[in-house]
């Protein structure tokens, strides 16, 4: 299911920050604290802005700069901002409703208490994994050591993704982009251990193989492979084939050209030889569908030829080297260490891994996600908040449609169904209407490998069945203690968990300016996406079909050049920029997030003149309350690595960039000709 997310760093806690959270915590140490009402925090972290920069020179270090001054990235983390800040304060209330249920004496066998109690124990007791070692992967490993003919292979892909373990092709179950009254199954390239195929192909990039291949090489040494070495290379080989048939992420994000509706029949023109019958029958494929999507058809033809002339000894030391990886983070001490060694280090830059407990936090809620967010959100979640944000909504969605009406890309014609789609706009706000069944799960307190196994085919399955059901327009892709949002096409809908709905995105004690420009930009963001390059492929009812004319489409293309130049400028390690057409969907909202968010907040003013607060004007409160969202710094490792695969920009050019594009921005600070943050007005890509 394509999702687009308000970040793509907060799913592995990578950034985070602390903000307008400190204002309200210290303020609610004073006696203006009972008088929120009389007297409303600005909600903006006044002890972090540095005089000593000018707003109009660099917004984001005029902000933020006492912060980046005097903040040291955490040792088990890549980045800190505000995402992974809030992220990190979420994990020891979530530990408590965890260790709560792992204590409760009256739980019952089977009840959600009793699986996620026993599966965080299973993670904690060390001693038995430390005695287990490698056992708990035996069965597989076996089933790969016996392979005799490749024409066994579809079978064990197949395992492979119940088993939730990569290979060659992915496959997963969504909406269907053109019938979104059906699911449909997809398969897409996969099956890479690094981040991304360029890290097989750049040059820039060879250091790093060389330090991956040394980690597949200790990997299959821990697992007592007595030719790692010239296995690990053939690994790397085989890797480095398929990620010259890949598709880039460029590329992917085609909505288009990634829908290939083929017959179940015609599978076997795309890959001659191949199996998919074996495939299909053992994936519970067969009699289920009639045809699923390829995303990546070259691709798979890509992937047949590689398997043809790739020996069978060199995939099934793949197939190991695929098994050990996913396996790692739940076997003995040795292999978790390499496991960090490669993926937090080497590859990010993190020197410490995060205490054992937050990991099981993790694993938990990796299985058992919204058992523990029925909890949190009882616990955590005031009522108070949803309705607060429900008003904000609406102002929200009344800036766009009047909005709509004004554009000057977008023609009569297409307005009328822009306002068509923006009436049929789902909104979900902190967490589901009903919650998942966790029922079909069996957790064992002293099998964590098997408790791991069982949640992803318990998971699989889950999506298997939905094949020739009608669509779940209450399901929710993320928990609700996720720290993020999305919009997702597909259901045309907007989704904010509870998590993101506190400080710095979301103040109840604060003026409403901050508010606006921190969650209601965010909501604005994910609203965009319905309206972007993309947004314009998928009508109100969520179908692929393009509803805009080709005029629209030529004036639209206009700005978001002008877009992709200014952030392709833009550098935040020397020698390396941002990707302008990579990151243009997520720059696009972030512009049209601000500019909507900005007259949704003078709709809530009424006509009222907002009061001046630590002394910010209204307007420069919602300014900063959008750049206190960005607040980060990172690990040159992780920016490196993010500035191939992540579709969003740097958090710097997200505030700087997205000021420079703003009106109200420089009549709130007065920025000029001959200011840093100064872009003539025919540069300035106005979206809304």
């Amino acid at each position: 299911m394509k999702r687009y997310l308000l970040s793509a760093l907060t799913l592995s806690l990578l950034t985070g920050v602390a903000g307008a959270a400190d204002v309200a915590k210290s303020a609610a140490k004073s006696p203006a604290a009972a008088s929120v009402k009389a007297a409303p925090l600005s909600g903006i972290a006044v002890e972090y802005v540095d005089s000593g920069v000018r707003a109009q020179d660099d917004f984001f270090q005029h902000l933020n700069g006492k912060w980046l001054a005097t903040t040291e990235i955490p040792a088990d983390k890549s980045s800190w901002g505000s995402f992974a800040k809030l992220a990190d304060d979420t994990q020891p209330q979530l530990r408590g409703i965890i260790e709560a249920a792992a204590a409760n004496p009256n739980r019952m066998a089977g009840s959600d208490a009793q699986k996620i109690g026993d599966f965080y124990a299973s993670y904690m007791d060390e001693q038995k994994l430390e005695q287990l070692g490698l056992a708990p992967l035996a069965p597989q490993l076996s089933r790969v050591a016996a392979l005799r003919d490749k024409q066994e292979i579809p079978a064990l892909l197949a395992a492979f993704s119940k088993m939730g373990v990569a290979s060659p092709y992915d496959f997963s179950i969504h909406q269907d982009a053109k019938d979104s009254t059906k699911y449909v199954a997809d398969f897409g390239q996969g099956g890479l251990g690094l981040p991304d195929r360029d890290y097989y192909l750049e040059a820039d990039k060879a250091a790093t193989r060389v330090k991956y291949l040394a980690h597949v090489e200790k990997m299959l040494t821990l697992a007592g492979d007595a030719n790692a070495a010239a296995n690990a290379k053939d690994v790397l080989a085989l890797e480095t084939e398929l990620a010259k048939v890949q598709w880039s992420k460029v590329e992917n994000r085609d909505p288009v050209k990634t829908y290939n509706k083929v017959e179940l029949a015609q599978l076997a023109q795309l890959t001659p030889g191949y199996d998919w019958s074996a495939y299909l029958d053992a994936a519970g494929i067969s009699g289920k569908a009639s045809y699923v999507i390829v995303s990546q058809p070259s691709y798979l033809k890509g992937f047949n030829e590689v398997l043809g002339k790739t020996p069978l000894a060199t995939w099934q030391a793949y197939f190991q080297w695929q098994l050990v990886h996913a396996a790692a983070p739940y076997l003995s001490k040795a292999f978790v260490d390499e496991n960090f060694a490669f993926y937090g280090t080497a590859l990010t830059g993190v020197t410490e891994m995060r205490p054992r407990w937050k990991r099981g936090v993790g694993v938990v809620e990796g299985a058992l996600g919204e058992s523990v967010g029925k909890l949190y959100v009882e616990q955590y979640f005031p009522a108070e908040r949803k309705a607060r944000m429900e008003v904000l909504v609406k102002n929200l969605m009344t800036a766009y449609k009047q909005s709509i009406d004004k554009l000057d890309w977008m023609s009569t014609a297409t307005k009328k169904q822009a306002q068509d789609k923006l009436s049929k706009f789902t909104t979900k706000i902190g967490y589901p209407n009903k919650w998942r069944d966790y029922a079909a799960l069996t957790v064992s307190k002293d099998d964590l490998v098997g408790n791991v196994l069982r949640s992803r085919a318990v998971e699989y399955n889950r999506e298997l069945n939905k094949l020739g059901k009608p669509i779940d327009r209450d399901e929710w892709g993320m928990t609700p203690q996720t720290v993020n949002a999305y919009y997702n096409p597909e259901l045309n809908e907007i989704v904010f968990p509870a998590s993101i709905l506190q400080p710095p995105f979301f103040d109840a004690n604060a003026d409403d300016a901050v508010n606006y420009g921190a969650i209601g930009a965010v909501i604005g963001h994910e609203i965009s996406h319905g309206f972007d390059d993309q947004g314009a492929q998928y009508d109100g009812d969520g179908n692929l079909r393009d509803w805009w004319t080709a005029a629209d489409h030529k004036n639209f293309a206009a700005k978001t050049k002008q877009l992709v130049a200014q952030y392709n400028a833009f550098s935040p390690v020397k020698g390396h920029h941002v990707n302008g057409e990579l990151t243009l969907g997520e720059n696009i909202a972030d512009n049209s997030g601000v500019a909507i968010a900005y007259k949704a907040y003078k709709l809530s003013l009424g006509g009222k003149k907002a009061p001046v607060i630590d002394g910010f004007t209204g307007e420069q409160r919602f300014y900063a309350g959008f750049a206190q969202v960005w607040r980060m710094k990172m690990r040159e490792a992780q920016q490196l690595v993010l500035l191939k695969t992540d579709p969003h920009s740097p958090g710097q050019f997200r505030a700087n960039g997205t000021m420079r594009n703003q009106p109200g921005f420089y009549s709130a600070f007065g920025v000029k000709a001959g200011d840093k943050m100064y872009l003539p007005p025919k540069e300035r890509v106005i979206m809304w």
